[in-house]
């Protein structure tokens, strides 16, 4: 039996298809979904209405942390390039006829400037699950350049992300159940303002370069 999106994040996103043989991209709620870029073998998108900051071990917001879904879709040559990968590894290709597209479950930490692929989901075109990957494969987003394509996506996500701060914070409070304190509040605001938090941070450092001085004189 094929799994279904556990919570319903992703499936709640999609329109039902009218005919089997539809385009998956079709299908696909502009009004939840973000499009950012089309290569030769797959669309990328993301669900920017079950965007969310993370949260620490007792509930509380951390606005370090962003959760993100994406979709992709694939085109005939990629559809048969995982198709065969499956088959050398000798992995079940049970429903893969029928492959469409992944899902994929990020996750943005902003402090240490990464994004980690938490899960993979092979989807067929009832949006079904036909497989599911787990292997926390983590990346340093300033490794990417300009011009690579997760890169790209990556960078399209944060800045779309940084200007629906307020939004996130409080579906994440709402949604989540998330505790929002005093130091998640700054954190955010710093994200609305990163030239303040940089005058902040020189301002520390000058501080801490002048007092370094005055010790050696001594």
């Amino acid at each position: 039996m094929k799994m279904r999106w556990g919570a319903g994040v992703l499936a709640a996103a999609m329109l039902f298809m009218a005919q089997p043989q539809a385009q998956a991209d079709e299908v696909i709620s502009p009004e939840i979904y973000q499009w950012v870029q089309s290569t030769s073998r797959q669309n990328y998108f993301f669900n920017k209405q079950h965007m969310y900051f993370g949260q620490d071990d007792k509930g509380v917001l951390d606005a370090n942390i962003m959760l993100v879904p994406v979709l992709k879709t694939y085109d005939a040559v990629q559809i048969q390039d995982v198709q065969a990968k499956r088959r050398w590894k000798m992995l079940s290709m049970e429903g893969y006829e029928d492959l469409v597209g992944c899902s994929e479950y990020l996750r943005f930490d902003l402090a240490a400037g990464t994004v980690t692929v938490y899960k993979h989901e092979d989807l067929d075109s009832d949006w079904g699950v036909l497989s599911t990957a787990t292997n926390g494969r983590s990346v340093k987003i300033a490794d990417l350049s300009e011009k690579d394509v997760d890169g790209v996506f990556y960078r399209a996500i944060l800045n779309y992300a940084y200007s629906h701060l307020d939004e996130m914070a409080e579906r994440t409070e709402k949604q989540k159940h998330a505790k929002i304190n005093d130091a998640a509040k700054k954190k955010i605001a710093e994200l609305k303002n990163p030239a303040e938090k940089k005058a902040d941070k020189d301002a520390k450092e000058d501080k801490k370069s002048k007092k370094d001085t005055k010790k050696k004189k001594r």
